[in-house]
């Protein structure tokens, strides 16, 4: 790509909004033009406007940025850009995306608009044929741009691993999930209920995960989303480990695998963005460990720069037909790598 697209970020200077900064540091194809916040925020530089919370430097350039308004006038005052990230909070983040969804390719980590009929919930190995919908969008709405946003952290992760056995038909999903403190944001979970204890309720949580998975696996008829067709339950813990979600899955199939076939389906699956050889692709979505007590999030959460997933535990189950640990990188994958990723996406078929 001979000209960089030219972004901004809204939300920068919280958790997810400065993994954005991180990640895009060198990108080929991105650089980082604008940067908004809200307005305790706008107005000062970046450096004076949040507390860097990455374990790697700030980037000098973005230490000196001035930090805008969460508003398309008051960003387009500040730079010039073609496409926006956003990491809002969702109360924020409904009214906001559109107002920049009518003018520019919004790529949100937000759910305010997740569930919408006409707004694409992307993963890009595994639905990337749903960007076509905001082509619908565009004509429902009378915009330039569109808003196409990313599930949820801990639904990625399973859902990853869920499209290799949709051919052996998934009947009943069933998901307990061990997730980290970064994915509750900046400051998070205090201290004082967290150390020594793990919280079994994260608000909104499974609902998300249960409703999102069937939209992402579901059919794009040119029109609309036809959801998926299988039962999911989920329930959702908050524990005391500084990023990757684990997660204990079990799968009801209609077919009856061998374990090397299922192993064989995990393990030969690409998508789109390895074929196209997207920057942020891993080379393997999906990466099994053999030892019996992996993955564990301390030591495999940065698989391929946290943009794979990793399975572990891989076994049949007496009640389902097989049961298995997944691991993924919440704020890597499960947030700005994966809207990165997306953004990718819709870059190389010529939607952004």
């Amino acid at each position: 790509m001979t000209n960089k697209r030219k972004v901004a970020i809204l939300g920068a200077t919280g958790a997810v909004g400065q993994r954005y900064i991180q990640l895009l540091q060198e990108h080929p194809w991105f650089e980082i033009s604008v940067l908004a916040a809200s307005e305790r925020s706008a107005g000062k530089k970046f450096k004076d406007a949040t507390t860097w919370l990455m374990d790697t430097e700030m980037p000098k350039e973005i230490s000196e940025m001035p930090v805008a308004n969460i508003d398309v006038k008051s960003a387009e005052q500040t730079g010039d850009f073609d496409l926006v990230f956003t990491s809002l909070p969702s109360d924020l983040a409904g009214p906001v995306e559109t107002e920049f969804g009518a003018h520019y390719p919004v790529f949100s980590k937000a759910s305010a608009h997740r569930m919408d009929k006409d707004v694409p919930l992307i993963i890009p190995e595994i639905n990337p044929d749903h960007i076509e919908l905001v082509k619908v969008q565009q004509k429902n709405r009378n915009w330039k741009g569109f808003i196409t946003t990313d599930p949820n952290c801990s639904t990625i992760g399973m859902v990853i691993t869920l499209k290799p056995l949709m051919q052996f038909g998934i009947q009943q999903v069933m998901v307990t999930t061990m997730q980290a403190l970064s994915g509750a944001g900046y400051p998070g979970v205090p201290s004082l209920d967290i150390i020594d204890n793990v919280i079994p309720y994260i608000s909104g949580e499974e609902e998300k995960m249960e409703t999102e998975a069937l939209k992402i696996l579901g059919n794009f008829n040119g029109t609309t989303i036809d959801y998926a067709n299988f039962q999911l339950s989920a329930s959702c813990n908050r524990v005391n480990v500084s990023d990757g979600h684990l997660e204990s899955i079990f799968v009801k199939l209609a077919k009856e695998p061998t374990l090397e076939e299922i192993q064989t389906a995990f393990t030969t699956f690409r998508g789109e963005p390895q074929t196209l050889k997207l920057p942020s692709a891993p080379t393997q979505p999906i990466i099994i460990r053999h030892e019996k007590n992996r993955p564990q999030p301390r030591y495999d959460r940065d698989t391929q720069q946290g943009q794979s997933v990793v399975i572990g535990r891989l076994r049949k189950d007496p009640i389902m037909t097989l049961k298995y640990m997944c691991l993924s990188h919440n704020t890597v994958r499960g947030a700005a790598g994966g809207g990165i990723l997306s953004a990718e996406l819709y870059v190389s078929k010529g939607l952004a």
